[in-house]
């Protein structure tokens, strides 16, 4: 009896074995399909994701780095505290006229961040008779003695090569310096870039449960597995940050397609990807005389009547009938993480027709909302950013790794074949 038992739980085993056998060489087979889709993938979009990647770090700071470049234009001198007195938008305004290009027009001035930062104006040039029409503008404004500091050419039409470093930067970020067909491009290896991730996540999961140790470097590793290591380890920490900077990434160079995707799962009433007051907004047709009003008048009004915040840009009318867009920012009222809020105002009555809180309205609005702050890492201030920056580097230093050892492997499977061609012999 006891004989027979025991016989019997040695087939137990036996067949346990056997099963756990063939379920660990079916899913070493999956693994195999996987790593070969991740090698691909990273062989062919690496390349440029590194670029995207290295040139995204720097541009999660591209507003510090403007005035770190460019102090003599973007950084002021504070007055002494009793003497710090601003200048009203209007004489602001006054001073960039009296420096614009020849032809341009007043299209946007975004306010300081900081007391020692100058206003910054930009101005196209919307002139066919003259040379550089299209080219745009900054002009930067001292508030405390509302004199112009300087311009910069900051937007050659149909050029890049000549912009200021922070724009060549952005640009190569944004379109890998090929315009529109450069941002579809990079939308689509955006795409790729995922799947690389993903298949890149599958292969890192360990089979047999050691996640301490594929989380880890080993000790007095070879140069081989070193590279590994920090190939593995730099792909698994990055990834829960890598995701959400790369489907955002997809949004701002495809942002129909992922319309289509995302109102399968609920309304969209955002606008576009880069503006949230539809373009069907319009003033009403001023009174006989009736002139568009000044800056200062259109900021008052806002101001007057949603304090909360924190002046960031303002956008004026693209046309007689275009209203005025005005941005805040820092509104802890909505949110502590992604506080914006955008108004439209009539150019001539100075009515706020329309107003757009982000991170309300439709699910599918307050995610679309969020993208830009994932983007950048601003939804979470300082740490964020960070995490945003570093992400960035780690893109470059996963692509290099990974060629590394893809020749490593090559190198290691041309051995095995000399060593074995005399056997075959």
């Amino acid at each position: 009896m006891n004989q027979s038992i025991n016989d019997l739980s040695r087939k137990s085993v036996v067949l346990l074995q056997k099963n756990n056998s063939e379920r660990l060489a079916h899913l070493k087979f999956r693994r195999k399909l996987w790593l070969d889709v991740h090698l691909y993938l990273g062989l062919m979009v690496g390349a440029v994701l590194a670029v995207v990647g290295l040139t995204g770090s720097f541009a999660v700071f591209f507003v510090e780095l403007q005035e770190v470049l460019n102090p003599e234009l973007a950084v002021v001198s504070m007055p002494p505290g009793n003497q710090q007195k601003l200048h009203s938008l209007d004489e602001i305004v006054a001073a960039a006229e009296t420096a614009k290009p020849q032809g341009s027009r007043f299209v946007k001035v975004y306010y300081p961040r900081k007391p020692d930062v100058a206003y910054k104006f930009v101005y196209f040039v919307r002139d066919e008779s003259l040379a550089n029409n299209g080219d745009g503008y900054y002009i930067f404004v001292d508030p405390y003695t509302a004199k112009a500091k300087g311009i910069q050419l900051y937007y050659p039409k149909d050029r890049y090569w000549g912009r200021p470093l922070v724009g060549f930067i952005m640009q190569l970020h944004w379109c890998l310096l090929l315009g529109k067909t450069g941002a579809i491009l990079n939308g689509i290896l955006a795409a790729l870039s995922i799947i690389s991730v993903l298949t890149g996540l599958i292969v890192w999961w360990p089979l047999t449960g050691k996640f301490k140790q594929a989380l880890t470097f080993k000790r007095n590793a070879s140069a081989v597995r070193f590279n590994f290591d920090l190939h593995k380890s730099v792909g698994i920490y990055s990834t829960i940050v890598l995701l959400p900077v790369l489907f955002s990434g997809i949004y701002f160079n495809l942002p129909e397609q992922v319309n289509v995707l995302v109102k399968l799962f609920s309304p969209v009433n955002r606008p576009t990807a880069f503006n949230t007051i539809p373009a069907e907004i319009h003033s009403r047709p001023p009174q006989a005389g009736q002139q568009a009003l000044g800056l200062s008048k259109v900021e008052a009004i806002v101001q007057e009547r949603y304090p909360a915040g924190r002046l960031w840009m303002l956008d004026g009318p693209k046309s007689p009938e275009g209203v005025y867009k005005v941005m805040k920012k820092d509104v802890t009222e909505l949110s502590r993480f992604i506080g914006y809020r955008d108004f439209a105002v009539d150019q001539y009555s100075g009515e706020i027709v329309l107003i757009y809180d982000k991170g309300v309205g439709s699910s599918g609005d307050a995610f679309l909302d969020w993208q830009w702050p994932l983007h950048s890492g601003h939804a979470f201030g300082w740490t964020g950013r960070i995490l945003v920056f570093i992400s960035g580097l780690a893109c470059p230093v996963l692509y290099v790794t990974g060629v590394v050892r893809w020749l490593q492997k090559q190198r290691a499977n041309n051995l095995r074949t000399k060593r074995s061609a005399p056997e075959a012999l």
